[in-house]
């Protein structure tokens, strides 16, 4: 893929594929157990050498993290990318950090 990739294309592309909102729960329970399985690659500092070698990697479960934070979006129609920069001026402005989030 030549372009860059943006949350809205990556919740396009997870609504076309799996859409089930009824799934809602599933899906909120998929993320936690690949949340556990982030933290399990995390710990052991399992890094995917190549593409073949992605299978429990740090790389694999944080895709299935977004995939499945995306899906539970999806099932509220939340547009993440509005509301990722609200939340972020929120933090920013708490923790007086002085970046500002810009979207190019």
């Amino acid at each position: 893929m030549k372009e860059n990739l943006t949350i809205k294309y990556l919740q396009n592309y997870i609504k076309k594929k799996d859409y089930n909102p009824e799934l809602l729960k599933d899906y909120f329970l998929k993320l936690s157990e690949e949340v556990g399985e982030l933290s399990k690659a995390v710990r052991k500092g399992e890094r995917a050498r190549d593409e073949n070698s992605i299978k429990g990697s740090i790389e694999e479960e944080l895709w299935d993290v977004i995939y499945y934070t995306l899906a539970i979006a999806n099932c509220y129609d939340i547009d993440l990318e509005k509301w990722i920069p609200i939340k972020e001026k929120i933090s920013n402005d708490k923790y007086n950090n002085n970046i500002e989030f810009k979207q190019e």
